[in-house]
C-alpha cells in the first residue's frame, strides 16, 4: 500500500534569485511529486506538495540541499491533514 504524504513547507535562507523553484520543480518531477513552488513577499520559498512517503522523503533531502550558490537555513515543514490533488507540480509566479 502506497501511503501519501503532504506538507506546506516554507523554505528560509539564500533562496530567491539562486533558481531554487526551478531546483525544486526539476526535483519533483524526478521524484514523482505534485503541487506547487513560489516565491514569497519576505524572501522564503513556499512548497505545497503531496506524494508517496519514499519518495517524498528524497524530495525533502534535495531541498535542503538547494541548488548551487542557495544558502538553505532553514525548512519549517507542517503536514497538510486536508488532501489536496494536484495533477502535477508547477512553478507560480
Amino acid at each position: 500500500m502506497i501511503v501519501m504524504e503532504s506538507y506546506k513547507i516554507i523554505i528560509s535562507g539564500r533562496v530567491q534569485g539562486v533558481f531554487y523553484r526551478r531546483f525544486a520543480k526539476i526535483n519533483a518531477d524526478r521524484f514523482g511529486i505534485k503541487g506547487y513552488v513560489k516565491n514569497l513577499h519576505d524572501g522564503s520559498v513556499e512548497v505545497i506538495c503531496e506524494g508517496d512517503k519514499k519518495r517524498m522523503g528524497l524530495f525533502l533531502s534535495e531541498l535542503k540541499k538547494g541548488p548551487p550558490h542557495s544558502d538553505v537555513e532553514k525548512l519549517d515543514i507542517k503536514e497538510i491533514k486536508e488532501k489536496t490533488y494536484f495533477e502535477s507540480f508547477e512553478v507560480r509566479y
